[in-house]
C-alpha cells in the first residue's frame, strides 16, 4: 500500500473484540425476540431450530475459502476486494456499490424498529407520547459519535452490550427448559419439521439471523494479525451463531410448549417473549425490554461501521470521491462515518414525513422503514455472498498459495450454490417477508433497488475504465502486492505474497 494513501487504525483489533462485533451485527436477543417467533408465524412450522443449523453449515463452508483469502488480501471494502480480485475490476466496482446500497439499507431500516422500540418504552417510563423519530435520533446521535471515534471504542462498547444480550438469552432459555409445559423433547428437531413444503420460508426468514457474520473482513486492515484473526473471528462467529440460535429458539419452543409456539408466535410476534416472561418474572420482563432496545443499538453501531468502512475504501481507490477516504487522526473513516450519519438522517426524515398521520399508528416505522429496507438488504447481502464465493474460486485458480482443493473449489463452490438457492428463496417469498396482504409493487421496486445498485455499479465502471483509465487501473492499488485482479484487459504476472 502506497504510504500517501489513507489508512485505518493498524493492529487494534484482537480476536475476541473482532467476534464481538460481529455477532453484535446479528443482535442475539433481536433475534430470539423477533426473529424466531416471527419465523415459526409465517412458516408455520416447528423446524426454525434446524434451519438455524442448516445456514451456520452453507456459511462455515463460506467461511473456508473467505477466511483463507482474508488472509492475503486486506482492505475495508471486503466483498468489493474480494470479487474485484478474483473476476475483475469492472465486476469488482458493481459489487462496491451493491453492498454499500445493502449495508447502508440495513443499517438505515434498524432505525424503524429502534425507533419504536424506544418510544414504547420512554413513554412507559415517562408517560410521555415520544415520537418514533425522535427516539430514533436519540440512537443516531450515539451511533454517530462512537463513528467518528476509535474502533477500538466500539469494539468495547459493543463487548459490553452482546455479553449482556447472552446472559439475558441464556437465563430464558434456562427458565424456558425448566418451566416447559410440555416437557422436554426434541420435536422441534425432526428432520420431517424441516424437511417439507415451507422449507424455503424458514431459510428466507432464518438467513437475517446471520447477517453482518461476514463483517469480519472488513475490519482486516484494524485487526493485529490479519493472516489470522479475521478467520479465526469468522468461524467462531458463524459456529456461536448457528448452536446459540439453534438453541434459543429449541429452549423458547419448550417453554412456550411446542403445540402452542406456532399459534402463541402468530399471536404475540415479537413481543411473545416479553409477554412469557413478564408471566413469570415481571422485572426480568423490563430487563429483557431494555436488552431488546441495546441489542437494536449495537447491531446500529456494528452496520453503521461497516458502511463507513466501505465509503472510505471506494474513496480511497477512487470508485467514488477521494474526499471520502478521510480519516481522524484516531484512524476511524471519519468522512465515511460521517456520510454515513447524513444519509441516515435523510432518509429518517423522509419516512417521518411520510409517516405523519399513518393509519398504521405506531406500527408504521416497523411495517415501513425496518421491514421494507432490511428484507431487501438481507437480499442484496446473501447474493454477495455467493458472488464472493465464486470470487474466491477464481483467485484461487490462478495460484494456489499452498491451499488444497476443500478449500480452493469444494467448500467455496458448495456454499455458492446453498446461498444462490437462498437469495432466490428470499425473492420468491419477499411478499411474505415485508408482510404484503395481496399484490404490492414492493415485492418487486425492494429487491430492484438491491439489483439496480449492481447494475449502475457495472455502468459506473465500465466509464471509468473508458473515460478514467487511471481511476480504473488504482481500483486494486491499495492490494497487497502479487493479488492483481484479472480482467479483460491484461492479465498480469503473478506472484507469491512475502510473509
Amino acid at each position: 500500500m502506497s504510504a500517501q494513501q489513507p489508512t485505518l487504525a493498524r493492529r487494534h483489533l484482537s480476536t475476541t473484540a473482532l467476534v464481538f462485533m460481529i455477532i453484535a451485527a446479528s443482535a442475539p436477543l433481536t433475534v430470539l425476540a423477533g426473529g424466531v417467533p416471527t419465523n415459526f408465524a409465517v412458516s408455520g412450522l416447528l423446524g426454525v431450530p434446524v434451519s438455524y443449523l442448516v445456514l451456520g453449515v452453507v456459511l462455515a463452508l463460506f467461511a473456508v475459502g473467505y477466511g483463507a483469502m482474508s488472509g492475503h488480501v486486506h482492505n475495508a471494502g471486503a466483498f468489493y476486494a474480494y470479487i474485484t480480485q478474483g473476476l475483475g475490476r469492472r465486476q469488482g466496482i458493481a459489487a462496491a456499490i451493491l453492498a454499500l446500497v445493502s449495508y447502508n439499507m440495513m443499517q438505515i431500516g434498524l432505525y424503524g424498529l429502534f425507533g419504536f422500540a424506544l418510544a414504547n418504552a420512554l413513554g412507559d417510563l415517562t408517560g410521555l407520547d415520544v415520537p418514533w423519530w425522535l427516539a430514533a435520533l436519540i440512537g443516531w446521535a450515539v451511533v454517530g459519535a462512537l463513528g467518528v471515534r476509535s474502533v477500538d471504542l466500539s469494539a468495547r462498547v459493543l463487548a459490553v452490550l452482546v455479553s449482556l444480550e447472552f446472559l439475558v438469552v441464556l437465563v430464558v432459555c434456562v427458565i424456558s427448559l425448566v418451566v416447559a409445559p410440555e416437557g422436554v423433547s426434541t420435536e422441534t428437531l425432526r428432520p420431517d419439521e424441516f424437511f417439507t413444503g415451507g422449507i424455503g420460508v424458514l431459510l428466507a426468514f432464518g438467513i437475517a439471523a446471520f447477517m453482518g457474520f461476514e463483517s469480519g473482513a472488513i475490519y482486516a486492515e484494524e485487526t493485529r494479525n490479519p493472516r489470522r484473526t479475521v478467520a479465526r473471528a469468522t468461524y467462531i462467529a458463524v459456529g456461536v451463531i448457528a448452536v446459540f440460535y439453534a438453541g434459543s429458539a429449541w429452549a423458547l419452543a419448550m417453554g412456550v410448549g411446542p403445540s402452542a409456539i406456532i399459534g402463541q408466535s402468530a399471536a404475540l410476534g415479537p413481543d411473545l417473549v416479553f409477554e412469557w416472561l413478564s408471566a413469570r418474572f415481571p422485572l426480568l420482563a423490563e430487563v429483557a425490554n431494555v436488552l431488546f432496545i441495546t441489542s437494536l443499538l449495537a447491531a446500529l453501531i456494528a452496520f453503521h461501521n461497516a458502511a463507513a468502512r466501505y465509503f472510505f475504501s471506494l474513496g480511497r481507490s477512487g470508485v467514488l470521491p477521494r474526499g471520502l477516504a478521510g480519516a481522524s487522526p484516531s484512524g476511524a473513516p471519519r468522512v465515511g462515518s460521517l456520510t454515513q450519519s447524513a444519509l441516515a438522517l435523510v432518509v429518517v426524515a423522509v419516512f417521518a414525513v411520510a409517516g405523519a398521520g399513518s393509519a398504521l399508528g405506531p406500527l408504521y416505522p416497523v411495517i415501513t422503514l425496518f421491514t421494507w429496507l432490511t428484507n431487501a438488504a438481507a437480499f442484496g447481502l446473501v447474493f454477495l455472498l455467493a458472488v464472493t464465493s465464486i470470487a474466491v474460486i477464481a483467485w484461487f485458480a490462478r495460484d494456489a498459495r499452498g491451499y488444497g482443493a476443500w478449500t480452493r473449489v469444494v467448500a467455496p463452490a458448495a456454499s455458492a450454490l446453498g446461498l444462490l438457492a437462498v437469495a432466490v428463496l428470499i425473492l420468491v417469498n419477499f411478499d411474505l417477508m415485508i408482510g404484503a396482504e395481496g399484490p404490492s409493487a414492493l415485492v418487486v421496486v425492494m429487491p430492484g433497488i438491491i439489483i439496480a445498485a449492481g447494475v449502475l455499479g457495472a455502468v459506473w465502471g465500465e466509464v471509468l475504465r473508458r473515460r478514467r483509465p487511471e481511476a480504473f487501473a488504482s481500483v486494486d492499488a491499495d492490494a497487497p502486492a502479487g493479488t492483481a485482479p484479472q480482467d479483460e484487459n491484461r492479465t498480469p504476472p503473478l506472484e507469491r505474497n512475502t510473509p
